[in-house]
């Protein structure tokens, strides 16, 4: 039994969400390769809901002639969406890196004196 790319498509989009928040709880863990990992798939699981998404709608958009400005412009979008998760991801970094070291100053404050 093979599934449509509609039907496909929501299962991507669930599973990228999953895998988003399964990266906050490993950063909230303190868990850097665990959290890298969930990113890692949510994109992956993101790419493969658009390629879907444009697959299941390719009928539509291939009764207008496509030219290098179609091309262009969703070439452009990728770029755009591409450079958008780079910033998402050096902005999780740096917060990691922020809770990582108020962990490591933690147990400096919680001593109990004699």
């Amino acid at each position: 039994m093979t599934l449509k790319p509609a039907t496909w498509y929501p299962i991507a989009v669930v599973l990228s969400v999953f895998n988003l928040a399964g990266a906050g709880f490993a950063v909230g863990q303190a868990q850097p390769e665990h959290a890298a990992i969930h990113v890692a798939l949510a994109v992956a699981f993101g790419l493969w809901a658009q390629r879907l998404r444009s697959r299941s709608g390719g009928s539509e958009h291939r009764a207008r002639p496509e030219g290098l400005d179609a091309d262009g412009s969703r070439l452009e979008a990728l770029e755009a969406e591409v450079s958008k998760l780079r910033q998402e991801l050096v902005e999780t970094q740096e917060r990691l890196d922020f809770v990582e070291r108020l962990l490591a100053q933690r147990p400096e404050t919680r001593r109990v004196g004699p």
